[in-house]
């Protein structure tokens, strides 16, 4: 009779053990941050999750002045172009239609396109160039403002070329690459903007960072 209360004594404790590990294992799952499984970038890439896309101002299609403030708590796409270009820019705006079109009611999701051609892209021609895509206002930007600078965050903050070149017939050389960027202002992907696969990645991936901040808010 002895040892079948010990026996019972050890399985009642083991239980307990099982149970107390199973629930505070739910509770540690439960307050850690969603992962998306998206990678971070940056120059070095042992800190690449702590780096952040540097601080801009720039003036829109609007003349409105923007700075890297106006984007705070909020997932952005950049690209590089300019309204005279006939080779990938064209390309690059219509799959960055698909993207405004997939989030057009998501005010967490914004677009920004600085132009590599300052002196010609004034606010009012960038104008001309968002209403032929359709850009809808506080979604799409177009970006215009001192040549050195932009050239300097293309390179600097988002590791993009973008510069004149007179060996080209157009004038200038900028990169086919869309930059994802989360709410943190961090790094989280590069896609070819010419690529229809590549933006469907993107798109997707806008999606997965939407879930992980929903799951965040809700903890």
């Amino acid at each position: 009779m002895l040892k079948n209360f010990i026996r019972l004594g050890y399985l009642f404790t083991a239980l307990f053990i099982v149970a107390a590990w199973w629930f505070g294992a739910q509770i540690i799952q439960e307050n850690q941050p969603l992962s998306s499984g998206l990678g971070y970038y940056a120059k070095d890439s042992t800190r690449a999750e702590q780096y952040l896309v540097q601080d801009f101002h720039f003036y829109d299609q609007d003349s409105q002045p923007l700075s890297r403030q106006r984007f705070e708590n909020k997932i952005w796409l950049t690209d590089f172009f300019f309204s005279t270009c006939k080779t990938i820019c064209p390309k690059m705006s219509k799959q960055l239609a698909r993207v405004q079109f997939q989030f057009k009611e998501d005010d967490d999701v914004a677009i920004l396109s600085f132009t590599v051609d300052p002196l010609n892209d004034t606010p009012s021609r960038l104008k001309a160039y968002s209403d032929e895509h359709k850009a809808m206002k506080g979604k799409w930007y177009f970006l215009t403002g001192d040549k050195v600078e932009i050239y300097k965050l293309a390179k600097e903050s988002y590791f993009l070329t973008a510069m004149e070149d007179d060996k080209l017939a157009e004038g200038f050389l900028h990169s086919e690459q869309m930059v994802l960027v989360d709410k943190e202002k961090r790094i989280r992907g590069f896609y070819d903007g010419t690529d229809h696969f590549e933006v469907k990645r993107l798109i997707e991936d806008i999606a997965t960072l939407k879930i992980e901040y929903a799951a965040q808010a809700k903890k």
